[in-house]
C-alpha cells in the first residue's frame, strides 16, 4: 500500500503530484525547489541560500514520512549550472554532518520556476 505524504512544513505541489510517498520502509520526496513554505516566496537571489532551501523542504518532506536527512539513502540533484556544483558541496558539508548520502548531480537545460536547482530524496524511515 503507498501512503502520500502531505505537510504544510514543505511547499505546496505546483502541479499533478504529491510532496512524496511512502511504501513500505522507503520513503519518496517529490522534487523540492526553493519555495519558502511560510511566505510562498522563491529563495533565487542567492544560490547557496537557494540549496539550503531546497535540502529544507526536502528534510520536512522525509519527517512527515517518518524519515530524516540521516536516513536519506540517494539524493538526485538537478541543477541548471554545473558552475554552481562547488555551492552545492559547500551546503552538503553543512547539512550531512555524519556521512553523506549517495548522489547524482544533473545539469538540465531549464526547471519549473525558472529555479537554479531541484533536489529529490530516497529514504528508509526510521
Amino acid at each position: 500500500m503507498i501512503k502520500r505524504i502531505k505537510t504544510k512544513n514543505a511547499p505546496k505541489a505546483i502541479g499533478a503530484y504529491s510532496q512524496g510517498s511512502i511504501f513500505e520502509n522507503l520513503v519518496f520526496t517529490s522534487g523540492q525547489i526553493a519555495i519558502n513554505p511560510i511566505s510562498g516566496n522563491l529563495v533565487t537571489d542567492n544560490f547557496s541560500k537557494e540549496v539550503e532551501q531546497v535540502l529544507e523542504n526536502v528534510k520536512s518532506v522525509l519527517q512527515a514520512g517518518g524519515s530524516n536527512l540521516d536516513n536519506i539513502i540517494k539524493l538526485t540533484v538537478f541543477i541548471t549550472d554545473m558552475s554552481n556544483f562547488k555551492f552545492v558541496n559547500e551546503v552538503f558539508e553543512t547539512f550531512f554532518i555524519n556521512e553523506y548520502p549517495a548522489r547524482s548531480v544533473v545539469e538540465v537545460s531549464g526547471l519549473p520556476l525558472n529555479v537554479n536547482i531541484e533536489i529529490e530524496a530516497i529514504g528508509s524511515k526510521i
